[in-house]
């Protein structure tokens, strides 16, 4: 355990911030930024995805549902791999290990929000879509002022489930050469060289630490939620 702790201080600055300022940004906050904007663009595309997945229309309803099922039925680090090698191919240009990375959890997050938008979407009462018809609001109207905000609202503890799941999912960057933190806790086991149980376990830890705090966070928004819905109804 001290041997944890003495990692833990003594490559402290690696674990957080990488190599900067005489390098590149990496280590933990590289692994948040990545997450948070995995999230950030994901989550309109992933409207969008649960939309069409609810629509009856089956030019629209089939195409997305394949796409869905076939994103959830792989596992992501063969989308990295896509991302990689794909991309430079496609657009005749290479992009860095971190965009590449932020590509394809954008990609899995599409299909995985899309799902849970999707749930939400049907959870509304029908009266509700029904009532809005009657009044002779817009389909497009109805959604974005009444369906979608309490779509978004009761699934925001899945939402953030999500994106604890992203930063788990982060770690897959190491494989293409992405400066987070557990590229930076293989450097840091490079350097100590005798210790790679006690590096991965305070590897380990950091992750668990994040990651739990962030439960505890989506159990107290939960609560929150089943309150208000139990208030309205």
């Amino acid at each position: 355990m001290n041997d944890v702790y003495n990692i833990l201080v003594t490559y402290e600055d690696l674990i957080l911030v990488g190599g900067y300022p005489d390098g590149p940004i990496g280590g933990l906050v590289l692994t948040l930024f990545i997450a948070i904007a995995g999230l950030v663009c994901a989550f309109p595309l992933s409207v969008l995805v649960g939309i069409a997945r609810t629509s009856r229309f089956r030019v629209i309803f089939i195409p997305v549902t394949i796409f869905s099922s076939v994103i959830r039925g792989l596992p992501v680090l063969m989308l990295v791999f896509w991302s990689y090698f794909a991309v430079p191919l496609i657009s005749g240009h290479s992009i860095s290990g971190t965009k590449t990375l932020i590509l394809a959890l954008v990609i899995y997050e599409m299909a995985f929000l899309g799902e849970v938008i999707r749930a939400g979407i049907k959870s509304v009462p029908q009266g509700q879509v029904e009532a809005s018809r009657t009044l002779g609001i817009s389909y497009s109207r109805s959604m974005l002022e009444i369906i979608l905000p309490q779509t978004i609202y009761t699934m925001l503890p899945s939402i953030l489930n999500q994106f604890i799941n992203l930063i788990k999912n982060t770690s897959l960057g190491y494989v293409i050469g992405v400066a987070e933190l557990t590229y930076s806790m293989y450097q840091v086991n490079t350097i100590e060289l005798t210790k790679p149980l006690q590096v991965f376990a305070a590897l380990a830890f950091i992750y668990f630490v994040i990651c739990f705090t962030l439960t505890r966070l989506v159990g107290v928004v939960e609560k929150n939620v089943t309150r208000k819905r139990q208030i309205t109804i």
